[in-house]
């Protein structure tokens, strides 16, 4: 079999692409240009005010890693259950969803609330240049307060979301997302600078409007689903009963825990390594927010297309065909690489001008710059770890996958980062590339596990 035929699809297989990927895509992709402004708001009231809102949204990403382990442990059966036309089976991996969603919801609530001085103060350290450490906690327990706030919505909503993209219906949580991300975008420009005869409530008033949003996308969900089920037709009779078959849940369990395990150790490994950052200072905490804030704006490209491997592969497996799911799988991680290194470039070609986007030090702006490119130059090795593990994990293969990304987090990349970090003073300039460029290994851990085991299974 040639290159161009074994990597490259033809213009249906392209099409089908963008159906599945641009609706996520463009949820994806507004979420994060809507945070960004978010960001550039928050900036203006200080270095301080933006490292306190970027602590709290180290537990918020750990959170969100949670909802979306629990969504995904369910998913691999619901994108296959779609693909055999059983939407009794759908509508049992929602429940599971929604069961494990609101536990999650309300733990986070708790612990968050309960420990949350101890867990802001881990990322306190002095640099010299100073930064008031004292307000960074005040902004951070203000903005922590108002945000536990969403974290049910939130749960709930994902629980709706995920179950209609298995089901190839993405257009719905895209319209919820963006509905979600304007409401967020107004009310900050009102609550945080206080418009309209509102008080200017900061870092508070940011965190409202986060809240508020997320209430929003999960009404639009619910209403707009429930009173149209003969598009979406898993939601018929969704709630005559809670009941899910125990032979079932087992399953979901034992396939499914892995990656709700997997998604929770690494979020904290991610954290562990941004505090890790933080020993050296605000400058470098905030810094590493901006330049993150920014990348996540254009690597919705590779991220959406690892959703939607986990979509298209695991139809393809659900109704049986091996084969194919193995084609779609290849083709879709070489254009995802592909994509990612073109905008990598076009990215790192204009990463001197977007961090004076945030009014913040100049110490704050230079580090973010250099941050920033360093991210742009490993973007196609992010885009093939990302796809690869879909891959793999669309079969349930969830083992080998917790393998290749929590193991990988904690073997390699947490004892890098903290050795670094607290056995030498190397300054920040080293510490973060050396940190970034462990994911090359993690490529070679990809690509040996695609070509070595068969992760192309039907497990419905």
């Amino acid at each position: 079999m040639s290159f161009i035929k074994r990597y490259v699809g033809d213009r249906k297989f392209y099409l089908e692409v963008v159906a599945t990927a641009v609706p996520i895509m463009i949820q994806m992709g507004i979420t994060n240009f809507v945070n960004l402004l978010d960001n550039i708001m928050v900036g203006s009231l200080g270095t301080e005010s933006m490292s306190g809102v970027s602590i709290v949204n180290q537990f918020v990403f750990i959170f969100n890693l949670l909802v979306f382990g629990a969504v995904s442990a369910a998913g691999i059966f619901t994108a296959q259950f779609h693909g055999k036309g059983d939407d009794t089976s759908v509508r049992a991996t929602f429940r599971f969803k929604l069961i494990v969603n609101l536990a999650v919801g309300v733990l986070g609530v708790l612990v968050f609330y309960v420990f949350s001085d101890v867990l802001v103060k881990l990322f306190l350290h002095d640099d010299g240049t100073g930064a008031d450490l004292q307000l960074v906690f005040q902004e951070a327990k203000s903005y922590l307060l108002y945000i536990l706030i969403g974290l049910v919505p939130y749960s709930v909503s994902q629980a709706y979301a995920s179950t209609l993209r298995e089901c190839e219906r993405t257009v719905l949580p895209m319209v919820s997302s963006i509905a979600s991300v304007v409401t967020n975008f107004v009310l900050n420009l009102i609550l945080i600078f206080g418009l309209l005869g509102f008080p200017a409530l900061g870092v508070a008033g940011a965190a409202i409007a986060t809240s508020i949003s997320r209430v929003v996308e999960l009404l639009i969900l619910v209403v707009w689903t429930h009173t149209h089920t003969g598009r979406y037709t898993f939601a018929r009779g969704l709630y005559r009963s809670l009941r899910i078959p125990g032979e079932l849940t087992v399953r979901i369990i034992k396939k499914g825990m892995p990656i709700i395990i997997n998604e929770c150790m690494w979020s904290v490994a991610i954290t562990v390594r941004n505090q890790c950052y933080s020993t050296r200072g605000v400058t470098a905490l905030a810094a590493s927010s901006v330049a993150s804030t920014v990348f996540n704006v254009f690597s919705v490209v590779y991220l959406s297309m690892g959703s939607a491997i986990a979509i298209m592969v695991g139809t393809r497996l659900g109704a049986g065909e091996i084969e194919k799911a193995r084609d779609t799988s290849r083709k879709m991680i070489a254009f995802s690489v592909f994509a990612a290194a073109v905008i990598g470039c076009m990215l790192l070609s204009v990463t001197p001008f977007l961090p004076k986007l945030f009014d913040v030090d100049a110490d704050v702006q230079s580090l973010a710059t250099y941050m920033l490119s360093v991210q742009c130059i490993l973007m196609p090795i992010f885009a093939f770890a990302n796809t690869s593990y879909y891959t793999i994990r669309s079969g349930g293969k969830v083992l080998i996958t917790m393998l290749m990304d929590s193991g990988f987090m904690w073997a390699c990349v947490v004892p890098v980062s903290a050795i670094l970090a607290y056995a030498t003073g190397m300054d920040i300039y080293f510490l973060y590339p050396i940190c970034q460029a462990t994911d090359i290994l993690k490529v070679a851990l990809g690509a040996i596990l695609l070509k070595k085991y068969n992760w192309a299974r039907r497990v419905v």
